[in-house]
């Protein structure tokens, strides 16, 4: 099973919802690792206020909404 990391914060109303959506479209085919941005130094400022992201193998998928196109074509890869 592969990871599909969500770069998020608390309290942001877009984050939680891409999440949802990314859970359910994901459930069972990759694990959804989320990670808050405000708990590292890096992180925020590499992703700063344009949260969420979605990365899968070092790649970025999508930003702010979810892209379902690419997330599924990210799933379909083999390892």
């Amino acid at each position: 099973m592969i990871d599909i990391d969500v770069y998020s914060r608390r309290g942001c109303h877009l984050c939680d919802e891409l999440i949802d959506e990314l859970l359910e479209l994901a459930h069972g085919r990759a694990r959804i690792v989320v990670h808050d941005v405000d708990t590292r130094d890096e992180w925020r400022s590499v992703y700063g206020s344009s949260v969420p992201v979605v990365e899968c193998r070092g790649k970025r998928l999508c930003r702010h909404v979810l892209d379902r196109d690419a997330v599924l074509a990210a799933l379909a890869v083999k390892a």
